[in-house]
Protein backbone atom coordinates (compact mmCIF):
# COMPACT_ATOMS: atom_id res chain seq x y z
CA UNK A 1 0.00 0.00 0.00
CA UNK A 2 1.21 3.25 -0.80
CA UNK A 3 1.72 5.80 2.15
CA UNK A 4 3.18 8.84 0.78
CA UNK A 5 1.58 11.92 1.09
CA UNK A 6 0.36 13.35 -2.13
CA UNK A 7 1.22 16.74 -3.52
CA UNK A 8 -0.93 18.57 -5.87
CA UNK A 9 1.44 20.98 -7.92
CA UNK A 10 -0.12 23.30 -10.23
CA UNK A 11 1.81 24.50 -12.78
CA UNK A 12 4.14 21.18 -12.22
CA UNK A 13 5.39 20.98 -15.78
CA UNK A 14 6.88 24.95 -15.51
CA UNK A 15 10.62 25.85 -14.57
CA UNK A 16 10.29 26.04 -10.53
CA UNK A 17 7.48 23.47 -10.69
CA UNK A 18 9.33 20.83 -12.49
CA UNK A 19 12.17 21.14 -10.19
CA UNK A 20 10.06 20.25 -7.03
CA UNK A 21 8.50 17.62 -8.54
CA UNK A 22 12.32 16.06 -8.22
CA UNK A 23 12.83 17.67 -4.70
CA UNK A 24 9.58 16.27 -3.75
CA UNK A 25 9.91 12.74 -4.81
CA UNK A 26 13.28 12.69 -3.40
CA UNK A 27 11.61 13.85 0.12
CA UNK A 28 9.51 11.16 -0.07
CA UNK A 29 6.31 12.51 -1.11
CA UNK A 30 3.82 11.41 -4.49
CA UNK A 31 3.19 14.54 -6.89
CA UNK A 32 0.15 15.18 -8.58
CA UNK A 33 0.63 17.78 -11.46
CA UNK A 34 -2.24 20.32 -12.71
CA UNK A 35 -0.80 22.37 -15.48
CA UNK A 36 -2.80 24.05 -18.79
CA UNK A 37 0.78 24.08 -20.35
CA UNK A 38 0.11 28.14 -21.19
CA UNK A 39 4.07 28.35 -20.57
CA UNK A 40 5.27 25.12 -20.29
CA UNK A 41 5.79 21.58 -22.50
CA UNK A 42 4.24 18.48 -22.50
CA UNK A 43 7.46 16.77 -22.92
CA UNK A 44 8.88 17.81 -19.70
CA UNK A 45 6.55 14.91 -18.53
CA UNK A 46 9.15 12.53 -20.32
CA UNK A 47 12.25 14.36 -19.31
CA UNK A 48 11.11 13.92 -15.62
CA UNK A 49 10.47 10.37 -16.13
CA UNK A 50 14.22 9.70 -17.41
CA UNK A 51 15.48 11.85 -14.49
CA UNK A 52 13.26 10.13 -11.76
CA UNK A 53 12.65 6.58 -13.27
CA UNK A 54 8.78 7.28 -12.32
CA UNK A 55 5.18 8.17 -14.30
CA UNK A 56 4.12 11.36 -12.43
CA UNK A 57 0.64 11.58 -12.47
CA UNK A 58 -0.90 14.20 -14.96
CA UNK A 59 -3.87 16.15 -15.31
CA UNK A 60 -4.03 18.79 -17.96
CA UNK A 61 -6.52 21.71 -16.34
CA UNK A 62 -6.39 24.78 -16.19
CA UNK A 63 -6.55 26.48 -12.60
CA UNK A 64 -9.18 28.71 -13.43
CA UNK A 65 -11.46 25.88 -13.98
CA UNK A 66 -13.66 25.11 -11.18
CA UNK A 67 -15.45 22.28 -12.35
CA UNK A 68 -12.10 20.38 -13.70
CA UNK A 69 -10.03 21.31 -10.70
CA UNK A 70 -13.02 19.55 -8.39
CA UNK A 71 -12.66 16.46 -10.22
CA UNK A 72 -8.97 16.12 -9.42
CA UNK A 73 -9.46 16.93 -5.63
CA UNK A 74 -12.41 14.27 -6.11
CA UNK A 75 -10.17 11.74 -7.71
CA UNK A 76 -6.70 11.85 -5.33
CA UNK A 77 -6.68 12.75 -1.73
CA UNK A 78 -3.79 15.25 -1.09
CA UNK A 79 -1.80 16.05 2.02
CA UNK A 80 -0.98 19.81 0.83
CA UNK A 81 -0.83 21.77 -2.54
CA UNK A 82 2.11 23.83 -3.98
CA UNK A 83 0.51 26.75 -5.89
CA UNK A 84 3.10 27.58 -8.76
CA UNK A 85 0.25 28.31 -11.54
CA UNK A 86 0.42 31.71 -12.08
CA UNK A 87 1.14 34.43 -15.56
CA UNK A 88 4.55 36.24 -14.42
CA UNK A 89 5.59 38.63 -17.48
CA UNK A 90 5.69 41.93 -15.50
CA UNK A 91 5.52 43.62 -19.55
CA UNK A 92 2.53 41.65 -20.66
CA UNK A 93 0.88 41.99 -17.08
CA UNK A 94 0.76 45.62 -17.81
CA UNK A 95 -1.00 45.92 -21.67
CA UNK A 96 -2.94 42.26 -20.50
CA UNK A 97 -4.12 43.36 -16.95
CA UNK A 98 -7.86 41.73 -16.37
CA UNK A 99 -5.75 37.89 -18.12
CA UNK A 100 -3.53 38.54 -14.92
CA UNK A 101 -5.98 39.32 -12.60
CA UNK A 102 -8.19 36.64 -13.64
CA UNK A 103 -5.79 33.90 -13.86
CA UNK A 104 -3.77 34.63 -10.99
CA UNK A 105 -6.24 35.64 -7.83
CA UNK A 106 -8.82 33.40 -9.66
CA UNK A 107 -6.64 29.97 -9.65
CA UNK A 108 -5.55 30.84 -6.06
CA UNK A 109 -9.47 31.30 -4.84
CA UNK A 110 -10.39 28.07 -6.80
CA UNK A 111 -7.38 25.98 -5.01
CA UNK A 112 -8.52 27.42 -1.17
CA UNK A 113 -12.30 26.81 -2.04
CA UNK A 114 -11.14 22.73 -2.83
CA UNK A 115 -8.74 22.72 -0.18
CA UNK A 116 -11.36 23.84 2.38
CA UNK A 117 -13.93 21.51 0.60
CA UNK A 118 -11.57 18.55 0.64
CA UNK A 119 -10.06 19.55 3.94
CA UNK A 120 -6.45 19.47 2.86
CA UNK A 121 -4.67 21.35 5.38
CA UNK A 122 -1.56 22.54 3.70
CA UNK A 123 -0.54 25.47 0.85
CA UNK A 124 2.68 26.08 -0.03
CA UNK A 125 2.47 29.78 -2.09
CA UNK A 126 4.64 30.98 -4.82
CA UNK A 127 4.94 34.89 -4.04
CA UNK A 128 7.77 37.13 -4.94
CA UNK A 129 10.11 39.49 -3.70
CA UNK A 130 8.49 42.02 -5.98
CA UNK A 131 5.95 42.77 -2.95
CA UNK A 132 8.83 44.95 -1.50
CA UNK A 133 9.15 47.13 -4.45
CA UNK A 134 12.14 49.62 -4.28
CA UNK A 135 13.75 48.84 -1.08
CA UNK A 136 13.93 51.02 1.36
CA UNK A 137 17.06 49.11 3.58
CA UNK A 138 19.12 45.82 2.48
CA UNK A 139 19.12 43.44 2.87
CA UNK A 140 15.65 43.25 2.77
CA UNK A 141 13.46 41.36 5.67
CA UNK A 142 10.02 39.83 6.32
CA UNK A 143 9.08 43.30 7.89
CA UNK A 144 10.02 45.36 5.17
CA UNK A 145 6.79 47.12 4.05
CA UNK A 146 4.65 46.30 1.27
CA UNK A 147 5.17 49.27 -1.30
CA UNK A 148 2.28 49.84 -3.90
CA UNK A 149 3.12 47.62 -7.10
CA UNK A 150 5.16 48.04 -9.88
CA UNK A 151 2.62 46.10 -12.08
CA UNK A 152 -0.76 43.60 -12.18
CA UNK A 153 1.40 40.73 -11.98
CA UNK A 154 3.52 42.55 -8.40
CA UNK A 155 -0.30 43.19 -7.88
CA UNK A 156 -1.82 40.16 -7.88
CA UNK A 157 1.33 38.55 -5.77
CA UNK A 158 0.41 40.98 -3.38
CA UNK A 159 -3.67 40.28 -3.29
CA UNK A 160 -2.60 36.41 -3.43
CA UNK A 161 -0.60 36.74 -0.53
CA UNK A 162 -3.81 38.77 1.75
CA UNK A 163 -6.69 36.55 0.65
CA UNK A 164 -4.38 33.47 1.87
CA UNK A 165 -4.04 35.45 5.18
CA UNK A 166 -7.93 36.60 5.17
CA UNK A 167 -8.65 33.20 4.73
CA UNK A 168 -6.30 31.18 7.18
CA UNK A 169 -7.84 34.08 9.61
CA UNK A 170 -11.61 32.69 8.67
CA UNK A 171 -10.74 29.11 9.42
CA UNK A 172 -11.32 28.79 5.38
CA UNK A 173 -7.63 27.63 5.27
CA UNK A 174 -5.47 25.64 7.83
CA UNK A 175 -2.43 26.43 7.17
CA UNK A 176 0.03 28.01 4.44
CA UNK A 177 3.44 29.38 3.87
CA UNK A 178 4.10 32.31 1.57
CA UNK A 179 7.23 31.77 -0.42
CA UNK A 180 8.94 35.15 -1.23
CA UNK A 181 11.16 34.05 -4.13
CA UNK A 182 13.91 36.25 -5.02
CA UNK A 183 15.86 35.19 -8.18
CA UNK A 184 15.23 32.04 -9.12
CA UNK A 185 18.20 30.47 -12.04
CA UNK A 186 19.98 27.53 -13.03
CA UNK A 187 18.76 23.99 -13.64
CA UNK A 188 18.93 20.32 -12.79
CA UNK A 189 22.58 19.56 -12.43
CA UNK A 190 21.43 16.49 -14.63
CA UNK A 191 20.95 18.91 -17.39
CA UNK A 192 17.68 17.24 -18.21
CA UNK A 193 15.45 20.06 -17.15
CA UNK A 194 15.98 23.51 -16.91
CA UNK A 195 14.29 26.76 -17.70
CA UNK A 196 11.86 27.01 -20.90
CA UNK A 197 11.27 30.32 -22.00
CA UNK A 198 8.26 30.46 -24.51
CA UNK A 199 9.40 32.77 -27.29
CA UNK A 200 11.68 35.98 -26.13
CA UNK A 201 12.88 35.82 -22.35
CA UNK A 202 11.09 37.27 -19.44
CA UNK A 203 14.97 37.07 -17.32
CA UNK A 204 18.34 37.38 -17.39
CA UNK A 205 20.29 33.45 -18.06
CA UNK A 206 18.05 32.30 -20.78
CA UNK A 207 19.03 35.60 -22.61
CA UNK A 208 23.15 34.23 -21.53
CA UNK A 209 22.56 31.15 -22.47
CA UNK A 210 20.82 31.79 -25.66
CA UNK A 211 23.47 34.46 -26.75
CA UNK A 212 26.30 31.83 -25.91
CA UNK A 213 24.36 29.26 -28.20
CA UNK A 214 24.27 31.87 -30.93
CA UNK A 215 20.59 31.70 -30.77
CA UNK A 216 20.50 35.45 -29.99
CA UNK A 217 23.87 37.67 -31.49
CA UNK A 218 24.08 39.54 -28.64
CA UNK A 219 23.21 40.52 -25.06
CA UNK A 220 21.75 43.53 -23.69
CA UNK A 221 22.71 45.06 -19.85
CA UNK A 222 20.23 47.34 -19.56
CA UNK A 223 21.78 50.72 -18.00
CA UNK A 224 25.47 50.65 -16.38
CA UNK A 225 25.17 53.73 -14.62
CA UNK A 226 23.08 52.42 -11.08
CA UNK A 227 24.41 52.97 -7.43
CA UNK A 228 26.53 50.08 -7.67
CA UNK A 229 29.54 47.89 -7.24
CA UNK A 230 29.80 48.37 -11.29
CA UNK A 231 26.63 50.14 -12.00
CA UNK A 232 24.32 47.71 -13.32
CA UNK A 233 21.60 46.09 -11.38
CA UNK A 234 21.67 43.43 -8.38
CA UNK A 235 19.58 40.78 -8.15
CA UNK A 236 19.40 38.24 -5.06
CA UNK A 237 19.94 34.67 -7.70
CA UNK A 238 18.89 31.65 -6.20
CA UNK A 239 19.63 28.31 -7.60
CA UNK A 240 16.48 26.47 -8.73
CA UNK A 241 17.08 23.44 -6.47
CA UNK A 242 17.84 24.94 -3.78
CA UNK A 243 14.91 27.16 -4.17
CA UNK A 244 13.08 23.11 -4.63
CA UNK A 245 14.18 22.21 -1.63
CA UNK A 246 12.58 25.09 0.14
CA UNK A 247 9.09 24.11 -0.83
CA UNK A 248 9.88 20.43 0.12
CA UNK A 249 11.00 21.47 3.95
CA UNK A 250 8.17 24.12 4.11
CA UNK A 251 5.37 21.11 3.78
CA UNK A 252 7.68 19.70 6.27
CA UNK A 253 7.61 22.32 8.83
CA UNK A 254 3.76 23.05 8.46
CA UNK A 255 2.87 19.53 9.05
CA UNK A 256 5.49 19.50 12.20
CA UNK A 257 4.19 22.65 13.50
CA UNK A 258 1.07 23.50 12.24
CA UNK A 259 1.25 27.17 12.10
CA UNK A 260 1.30 29.46 8.97
CA UNK A 261 4.76 31.39 7.73
CA UNK A 262 6.02 34.50 5.47
CA UNK A 263 9.74 33.21 4.14
CA UNK A 264 11.90 35.25 1.94
CA UNK A 265 13.43 32.67 -0.16
CA UNK A 266 17.15 33.74 -1.40
CA UNK A 267 21.00 33.73 -0.62
CA UNK A 268 21.44 36.51 1.11
CA UNK A 269 24.08 37.95 -1.63
CA UNK A 270 23.63 40.55 -4.16
CA UNK A 271 24.97 40.09 -7.40
CA UNK A 272 25.33 42.37 -10.34
CA UNK A 273 24.12 41.34 -13.77
CA UNK A 274 27.78 41.95 -14.96
CA UNK A 275 28.95 39.75 -11.97
CA UNK A 276 26.49 37.39 -12.92
CA UNK A 277 27.54 37.44 -17.01
CA UNK A 278 31.69 37.02 -16.05
CA UNK A 279 30.75 33.89 -13.91
CA UNK A 280 28.85 32.31 -16.74
CA UNK A 281 32.22 33.17 -18.55
CA UNK A 282 34.18 31.72 -15.75
CA UNK A 283 32.84 28.41 -15.30
CA UNK A 284 31.56 27.40 -18.61
CA UNK A 285 35.22 29.39 -20.46
CA UNK A 286 33.00 31.21 -22.73
CA UNK A 287 33.23 34.94 -23.86
CA UNK A 288 30.00 36.38 -24.43
CA UNK A 289 28.74 38.83 -26.65
CA UNK A 290 27.11 41.78 -24.43
CA UNK A 291 26.51 45.39 -24.69
CA UNK A 292 24.91 48.50 -22.47
CA UNK A 293 21.73 49.87 -22.95
CA UNK A 294 19.66 52.08 -22.08
CA UNK A 295 17.75 51.98 -18.50
CA UNK A 296 14.29 49.89 -18.44
CA UNK A 297 11.68 51.37 -16.85
CA UNK A 298 10.64 50.13 -14.05
CA UNK A 299 13.78 48.16 -13.13
CA UNK A 300 15.01 48.70 -9.46
CA UNK A 301 18.47 49.07 -8.22
CA UNK A 302 19.10 47.03 -6.17
CA UNK A 303 17.75 43.84 -4.11
CA UNK A 304 18.82 40.88 -1.91
CA UNK A 305 17.16 38.75 0.40
CA UNK A 306 17.97 38.59 4.38
CA UNK A 307 17.38 34.63 4.69
CA UNK A 308 17.70 34.35 8.35
CA UNK A 309 14.26 33.68 9.41
CA UNK A 310 13.70 31.04 6.44
CA UNK A 311 16.90 29.25 7.58
CA UNK A 312 15.96 28.94 11.05
CA UNK A 313 12.04 27.85 10.29
CA UNK A 314 12.79 25.40 7.97
CA UNK A 315 16.55 24.25 8.73
CA UNK A 316 17.14 25.01 5.15
CA UNK A 317 20.21 26.68 3.46
CA UNK A 318 21.45 27.04 -0.47
CA UNK A 319 23.99 24.61 -1.13
CA UNK A 320 24.58 25.91 -4.76
CA UNK A 321 26.99 29.16 -5.63
CA UNK A 322 26.36 31.36 -8.48
CA UNK A 323 28.34 29.76 -10.65
CA UNK A 324 26.88 26.17 -10.42
CA UNK A 325 24.26 27.86 -11.28
CA UNK A 326 25.50 29.15 -14.46
CA UNK A 327 27.27 25.91 -15.66
CA UNK A 328 23.89 24.23 -15.18
CA UNK A 329 22.41 26.45 -17.00
CA UNK A 330 24.44 26.12 -19.92
CA UNK A 331 24.44 22.18 -19.49
CA UNK A 332 20.52 22.53 -20.00
CA UNK A 333 21.23 25.19 -23.35
CA UNK A 334 23.27 22.53 -24.73
CA UNK A 335 21.00 19.58 -24.06
CA UNK A 336 18.19 22.13 -25.94
CA UNK A 337 20.36 22.75 -28.81
CA UNK A 338 21.12 19.04 -29.17
CA UNK A 339 17.57 18.00 -28.70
Amino acid sequence: MNTKPKILITGGAGYIGSHTVVALLEGGFEPVIVDNYCNSQKWIMDQLKELTGQIIKEYTVDCTNLKELDTVFENETFAGVIHFAALKAVGESVSEPLKYYRNNVGSLINIIDLMSKYNVPNLVFSSSCTVYGEADYLPVNEQHPIKTAESPYGCTKQMCEQIINDCIKSKKLSRATILRYFNPVGANTSGLIGELPIGTPNNLVPFITQTAAGIRPNLTIFGDDYNTVDGTCVRDYIHVMDLADAHVKSLENMESKKESFTLNIGTGKGSSVLETVKAFEKVNKLKLNYKIGAKREGDIEQIYAETSLSEKTLGWKTKYSLEDAMRDAWKWQQYLDAK
